[in-house]
């Protein structure tokens, strides 16, 4: 039984009143009774309009569902479908041209490209690597990885595969801050102080643009030159007594490379909290790192140490003038979306309050440590809470009013929460102009994701046949247009120099050479920050940086002119008479039952929302609550549409609940699924598929959650 504490007609579990009263507030300025009248007037006055907003998703998805069987077996008419989706609001009308008007906006927001991390809040390590991410060292991303081509072999230094990599570090210096009629494998010795002087047998070289040089650093036996290319920085670390330093001529012991420009703190997809104990963890973690005293004891290669928050680092300028080199990862924090409620707090009629007003007043409450702290997160104060599953201009605007009553309940000025929309909702997507204009003065940031928003294309036109399948998907007219829009859209509405136009994750961590090759393609579609799975993907990923000058592509994209167009968005990608063969359909079936149950199992037993999972070939991929939608609506259409039969995909489920019970039997903690299939874990699965239809917009957390805190209340 849940003790909980009356405040201000709220009834709050315990461990909460005594995580924000005790270990939240203090320091802040904000009385536990301003707090407390602030949630419960979010509770009390927003929660009603909140609940609508649902209740007109449901309105508009049953007129679609009616719009598509009305018409069924009759030729697709577009111009008609465009016409309905506009008489019921769907579509709102398209206002004039405008410019976002957000200001304080942080460097590594509105004017660095780069990679972007997303992490589970409730992660300390992970999170603490992640915000540590903001450099990476590109000689240790290219050793230990595939991305020369292979994988190291044996468990010592190889030298050969060691200088494969130097030549493959120099190469990209010779692209990204060229010299002078020389090659950085050249280079014998370097000198930095007033200038910078490289030597090579052939005498003294320069870089091609001096203004690339940013300074240098002495500490002992290190020797620090600093370098800037497309506003990313490099760091030449010269040591001649360790590691590679040992045989390089010019003594280069490590090449570092600004890397996670900014990182995203999750308690939404990629987390499990179903409670106020899930949330309290959420929110420590997240206090921890706004107050910069978040710690984790860490044992690696039998030695246990602290880790912690880097310190910035201390640089000179060529004119002898100090400045500070900032060592850490822009942290924004992702809130969870209108739909879901959560335990931890009862309103005054008993209903459990929606956990998006908490998560807005809790975490903005929260990083008031930092906006107080110099040196923090924020040099601008600004706090960063990226908003998703929002479903149109009216959800958004819900949103801004959200945020612009939290700034009054906590005394901030407005604006200063800055807001980003996830451009993950099919009647996001179709009204993104208008969503942005709804948020014009806080948005800074939008992006795309094929999971979630191919989920939400699924469940939106669940009855106008059977789906693709899902790598199919990724070349159709509706995915490419929703791709191009996006960068369109968010530069017609001057978010270049104010925001982030983003991309989505690669999602296999182990596949480095392969991302190296393909992930480019994010850059050079305008795009100024993209997700990637880990530290070493951001410092490899930043090489593309380096690559694309990413403002000059969005000023050649801006001059083109609009490529993606709606009609081709309003695309429906069905089948359309195609024909699969049975291996055909018993591949697609497997492989999302398998995807599904492999993420799931840890979902549910573990409280594990993010993880990389062996997929049907044993290929690690970066697992959340967006690959299972995805999958598990994917799974639901073709139930539905009667491509297959509930025994055929029981039998799968089954079939692969051994397979990931094989791939998992190294974990001492993981409880098989088979043979029996009566866990809670496999119910939660089939639920997700069986029952998938019927979800709120096709969304996972309503399954994952109720079987979580079932599963839990056994314990």
């Amino acid at each position: 039984m849940v003790k909980r504490i009356e405040k201000q007609g709220l009834q709050v579990a315990a461990e909460l009143v005594e995580f924000i009263e005790g270990r939240a507030l203090p320091g802040t300025g904000v009385s536990a009774e301003t707090f407390w009248d602030g949630l419960s007037e979010l509770a009390h006055d927003f929660g009603p309009k909140n609940r609508s907003l649902l209740a007109k998703r449901e309105e508009i998805q049953q007129q679609i569902d009616g719009w598509h069987l009305a018409h069924k077996g009759k030729p697709h008419d577009a111009v008609a479908y465009k016409g309905f989706l506009e008489e019921i609001g769907y579509l709102v009308p398209e206002g004039p041209d405008f410019s976002v008007e957000t200001s304080n906006v942080d460097p590594e927001i509105a004017a660095i490209p780069g990679p972007q991390l997303v992490v589970p809040i409730t992660n300390a390590r992970f999170a603490l690597n992640a915000a540590n991410a903001r450099w990476g060292n590109l000689y240790d991303a290219l050793y230990g990885t595939d991305a020369l081509g292979d994988l190291p072999t044996g468990g010592g230094y190889d030298e050969a595969r060691g200088a494969r990599v130097i030549a493959w570090a120099k190469a990209f210096l010779d692209k990204a801050v060229p010299l002078k009629g020389a090659k950085w494998a050249e280079v014998k010795s370097i000198s930095a102080g007033a200038t910078l002087e490289l030597e090579t047998e052939s005498g003294s070289v320069a870089l091609s643009d001096a203004g690339k040089y940013l300074g240098h650093m002495q500490q002992d036996d290190w020797t620090g030159v600093l370098l800037e290319n497309n506003h990313l920085k490099i760091e030449i670390l010269i040591n001649p007594k360790v590691g590679p330093g040992q045989t390089d001529p010019a003594g280069i012991a490590a090449v570092n490379l600004e890397s996670a420009m900014s990182t995203i703190m999750d308690c939404e997809d990629s987390v499990a909290c179903v409670d106020a104990e899930d949330k309290v963890v959420a929110y420590g973690n997240w206090l921890g790192l706004m107050k910069r005293d978040l710690a984790e004891e860490v044992t690696k290669g039998g030695k246990t140490f602290t880790r912690k928050l880097h310190e910035d680092a201390t640089y000179t300028a060529p004119d002898g003038a100090g400045f500070l080199v900032k060592c850490r990862s822009l942290m924004l924090v992702r809130n969870v979306g209108h739909l879901m409620t959560n335990p931890a707090v009862l309103d005054r009629d008993g209903n459990e309050i929606g956990e998006g007003l908490m998560d807005a007043l809790v975490t903005v409450m929260i990083a008031m440590h930092d906006l107080q702290a110099q040196g923090g997160n924020s040099e601008h104060g600004s706090v960063y809470v990226v908003k998703p599953k929002m479903h149109g201009p009216e959800e958004v605007a819900f949103s801004d009013a959200i945020f612009a009553k939290v700034e009054d309940i906590l005394g901030l000025p407005r604006n200063t929460v800055k807001m980003g929309i996830m451009d993950e909702e099919r009647r996001t997507s179709a009204n993104l102009k208008e969503c942005i204009r709804a948020a014009k003065e806080r948005v800074a940031f939008i992006n795309t994701g094929f999971l979630d928003r191919t989920g939400d294309e699924i469940h939106t036109s669940m009855e106008a046949g059977a789906f693709l399948r899902k790598g199919e998907m990724k070349t159709t007219p509706w995915i490419l247009s929703y791709e191009d829009r996006n960068v369109d859209i968010g530069l017609a509405c001057g978010l270049q120099g104010k925001a982030q136009i983003g991309k989505g994750m690669w999602a296999m961590p182990d596949l480095m050479g392969a991302m190296l090759e393909q992930k480019i393609g994010h850059p050079k579609s305008g795009a100024n920050c993209a997700w990637v799975p880990s530290p070493t993907a951001a410092t490899l990923h930043a090489t593309h940086y380096h690559e694309v000058d990413v403002l000059a592509q969005q000023e050649a994209i801006k001059a083109a002119g609009a490529r993606g167009t709606l009609d081709d968005l309003l695309t429906v990608p069905v089948m359309e008479g195609q024909n699969l063969s049975e291996e055909e359909i018993a591949a697609e079936i497997e492989n999302n039952a398998q995807g599904i149950l492999g993420y799931v199992v840890r979902w549910i037993d573990q409280g594990v929302g993010c993880s990389k999972v062996p997929d049907i070939n044993d290929v690690g991929l970066m697992e959340d609550r967006a690959t299972c939608r995805i999958s598990s609506q994917g799974l639901a259409n073709w139930l539905h549409q009667g491509v297959v039969s509930e025994p055929q995909v029981m039998a799968a489920m089954q079939k692969m609940a051994a397979v990931v019970d094989r791939q998992n039997a190294d974990d001492p903690s993981y409880r098989p699924m088979a043979p029996d299939f009566s866990g809670v874990a496999f119910q939660a699965a089939c639920d997700l598929v069986f029952k998938g239809r019927v979800q709120p917009s096709g969304y996972t957390e309503p399954v994952l959650h109720a079987r979580r805190l079932e599963l839990k209340a056994q314990a």
